[in-house]
């Protein structure tokens, strides 16, 4: 079965496209990646995340060969250029977990030992800025995005530049943080993860941030099991991360059981659902491949975009 720009294929047959890849990862090195209430396990790692890395690795082999090509036609030596991936989604639908799950792959890989991870949430514009512009209750809309210092800090990473500086965010107080940065230097792979980054510009912008992506993926999945992902990451975060005194959301662990559900909920209509609506699913096909996932979590079909 085929669609306008992707090829369909189910898990257990795209599982085996993963032929001779070896399994490089161990139970304890998914406990470290699995994101809250993820259950992903090895055999979806052999399944589904095998075949991407090896995918992943053919693209990435030949995109030297053609900067080679390049280099030669121009009679230059030029440094190697990073790949870089972007993989978009919705708010808990597992794409940070599908990004920290690839670095350690493709980081295994002997051509491509250095990948470093950067996450979009670092550009969102700090809570004093958000606020004075009326923007504090759009946090995540592209409107609250610092795109033009992600598209800086991409242009030095795709011009080989020494060192690229991103800024860093803590979900612990709800706010990027004044004193961190995060260095990239040299990477042989860098992957971006965030909610917009497959968004197109409008008219007047010359340059988009997927124009920078060598390749880039969605993470899919119904609202109605995103949205109850949504409410059973809150309700264990409202009994761990929320009891922090100095986490922003500490407030709610005074709640009851009732009240922080609906308050959980209320987010998701008013501002999650909604952006997921307007801005992040719009941007599904455009990725060169996308995950498609069933009401447990784990990938039930994937979607390789044709070329």
């Amino acid at each position: 079965m085929t669609t306008a720009r992707h090829v369909d294929i189910d898990a257990a047959d795209w599982g085996r496209l993963r032929r001779s890849t070896p399994l490089t990862l161990d139970d304890d090195d998914l406990e470290g990646i699995r994101g809250i209430n993820e259950r992903i396990s090895l055999d979806e790692v052999v399944e589904v995340y095998l075949p991407i890395s090896r995918l992943l690795n053919l693209h990435i082999a030949a995109s030297h060969e053609l900067h080679s090509v390049a280099q030669r036609f121009l009679g230059t030596a030029d440094a190697k250029v990073p790949y870089v991936i972007g993989i978009a989604g919705s708010v808990a639908v597992g794409k940070s977990t599908t990004a920290r799950l690839l670095q350690a792959l493709l980081a295994r890989w002997p051509d491509h030992p250095r990948v470093d991870l950067v996450t979009t949430d670092g550009f969102l514009f700090p809570n004093a800025v958000l606020a004075e512009r009326g923007l504090l209750e759009r946090k995540g809309f592209p409107e609250s995005y610092d795109v033009r210092r992600l598209l800086r800090f991409l242009r030095d990473v795709k011009s080989g530049a020494a060192e690229a500086r991103a800024p860093v965010y803590s979900h612990l107080v709800y706010d990027v943080l004044a004193d961190a940065e995060q260095v990239v230097c040299h990477p042989d792979i860098v992957i971006v993860e965030g909610l917009n980054v497959l968004q197109r510009g409008g008219p007047d912008d010359p340059l988009v941030v997927s124009d920078l992506f060598d390749f880039s993926i969605y993470v899919d999945a119904d609202e109605d099991h995103v949205r109850r992902w949504f409410l059973e990451r809150f309700v264990t975060l409202r009994a761990t991360a929320f009891r922090d005194p100095t986490s922003f959301f500490h407030r709610f662990t005074a709640l009851t059981d009732a009240e922080a559900e609906a308050v959980a909920l209320g987010v998701w209509d008013a501002v999650n659902g909604v952006n997921l609506a307007e801005n992040v699913l719009p941007t599904r096909e455009r990725a060169d491949l996308i995950l498609e996932k069933g009401p447990d979590h784990r990938v039930r079909r994937v979607r390789l975009r044709r070329l």
